[in-house]
């Protein structure tokens, strides 16, 4: 007597169309960067998908790049540092929708392999090489100098991009002495001894909400849903991410065509790194205004609580 129901039930299933799922466009201010990959890996696994998303990711080479991209509406999302908020403080129609990495491991400063520079101190008066002006790279070559006492003009930062083949062009070629990058990259130049880690600049930077997704005002009004769900497969990944190393390494080494040990020693090096929760930390709020200042991007300096939001967060 439950039969008709049943059949009822089974022809509606076949006969009503999938729900279409909801593309974003994702941009990544670097093809490499640890803090970045969650979003490759992600859609890898079928995360995404199963949160009902196309996702959709470009690679650029730098934060200011992927924001001229979402400002023009060639992008919903992007994927980069917390420098870009001083873009939002300026007008960009954007907010910071999640602070994925708080500190700042994956990136150190490169020398030449064959360098004399064997200490920071002397790079002092050096060509250091940086993604491009206003980016978090060109901050924490003026923080460098900073930090040392070498005044304002204590480096000559050279934007290059943020490409291993630009970095290693520009070694060869002596454009530049130095250069900050993240980590993976690095430690496949001291693969190919082409280059080698100097410092980790988080021996003089704390927290600056290193990894930072930002999403389009007008992608929050239009599809409020999606980004939810954007956030919380972003969290599912990285949960997976930090329990799944072997997977993670290998999924991460196609995308960023380093070698399984090249990515191994990065994964070591960065998977405490994330964010659990996508919350913005007071540490990194402070050291971003003061970026903003040290910079002279915004002034006065921003508010920054309207410059980012956690409304779009997970539920617990």
């Amino acid at each position: 007597m439950h039969r008709v129901p049943l059949i009822i039930a089974l022809v509606l299933a076949v006969a009503l169309p999938a729900r279409a799922a909801d593309v974003l466009r994702v941009g990544k201010a670097d093809a490499a960067a640890s803090p970045i990959l969650p979003v490759n890996v992600g859609q890898e696994l079928g995360i995404f998908a199963k949160h009902g998303l196309d996702v959709q990711i470009a690679d650029f080479t730098g934060g200011s790049k992927t924001f001229q991209a979402l400002v023009a509406g060639s992008l919903d999302l992007t994927i980069s540092a917390g420098p870009e908020m001083a873009l939002i403080a300026k007008g960009a129609p954007a907010l910071a929708i999640c602070d994925a990495v708080p500190p700042i491991p994956f990136i150190g400063i490169a020398v030449p392999w064959d360098s004399p520079i064997h200490n920071v101190g002397a790079l002092k008066g050096k060509k250091i090489g940086i993604s491009s002006v206003g980016s978090l790279t060109y901050w924490l070559a003026l923080q460098l100098a900073r930090h040392e006492g070498w005044g304002p003009q204590g480096v000559e930062p050279v934007a290059i991009g943020n490409g291993s083949t630009a970095i290693i062009a520009a070694f060869r070629t002596h454009t530049i002495d130095a250069d900050i990058a993240v980590t993976s990259v690095i430690f496949n130049m001291e693969e190919k001894q082409v280059g080698r880690l100097l410092l980790p600049v988080s021996k003089y930077v704390g927290n600056l909400a290193a990894g930072t997704i930002y999403a389009s005002k007008q992608i929050l009004d239009s599809k409020p849903d999606a980004i939810r769900r954007f956030l919380a497969a972003w969290l599912e990944t990285v949960d997976y991410m930090r329990k799944h190393k072997a997977e993670t390494v290998k999924i991460e080494s196609g995308v960023t065509g380093f070698s399984p040990t090249v990515q191994s020693k990065e994964y070591d090096l960065t998977i405490h790194m994330f964010s659990k929760d996508c919350k913005f930390d007071a540490q990194s709020l402070a050291t971003l205004k003061r970026s903003f200042a040290d910079l002279k991007l915004v002034t006065p300096p921003p508010d920054m609580s309207k410059l980012y939001t956690e409304a779009y967060l997970p539920k617990k």
